[in-house]
């Protein structure tokens, strides 16, 4: 392959590998916002009224802040890079189980109501496209 080719190759890669770094930060941001502030924090109170909708008043808030700590080491185990296809694989078994519940038992509470079953798809999709297709990409 001529120099010129190569050169191409490589930029190519870097924008790949740049994307995929991106796609990470982006994902695992999502975590930490929806962990900390939605959830540890409170500041979004419709989501402690999910949980109470689901598993009853008593315990919601005490459950919405321990999912919020699992979210935000979500968002760690993302950034560490380990085990990343068990990680998005993981996320996508999560993302839909949560919005599942949601779907049937709160479904008035969620911020787009039964729409929000698209974009928890939408994320589901990009995540694992990040790790199945472009990180896949990367490695030949």
């Amino acid at each position: 392959m001529r120099k010129s080719g190569r050169h191409c190759l490589g930029k190519i890669n870097n924008f790949f590998e740049m994307l995929n770094r991106y796609l990470n930060y982006l994902i695992a941001t999502v975590w930490i916002v929806n962990g900390l502030f939605c959830k540890v924090l409170n500041l979004v109170p419709r989501h402690r009224e999910i949980v109470a909708r689901i598993i009853g008043d008593a315990h919601a808030g005490g459950l919405t802040r321990a999912i919020g700590f699992a979210e935000i080491a979500m968002a760690v185990w993302i950034l560490s890079g380990i085990k990343t296809k068990l990680n998005a694989m993981t996320q996508a078994v999560i993302i839909a189980t949560m919005n599942s519940l949601e779907f049937m038992l709160a479904p008035d509470l969620l911020l787009w109501g039964r729409f929000n079953a698209l974009f928890a798809f939408l994320f589901i999709f990009l995540i694992l496209y990040n790790e199945f297709c472009l990180r896949k990409r990367l490695a030949q």
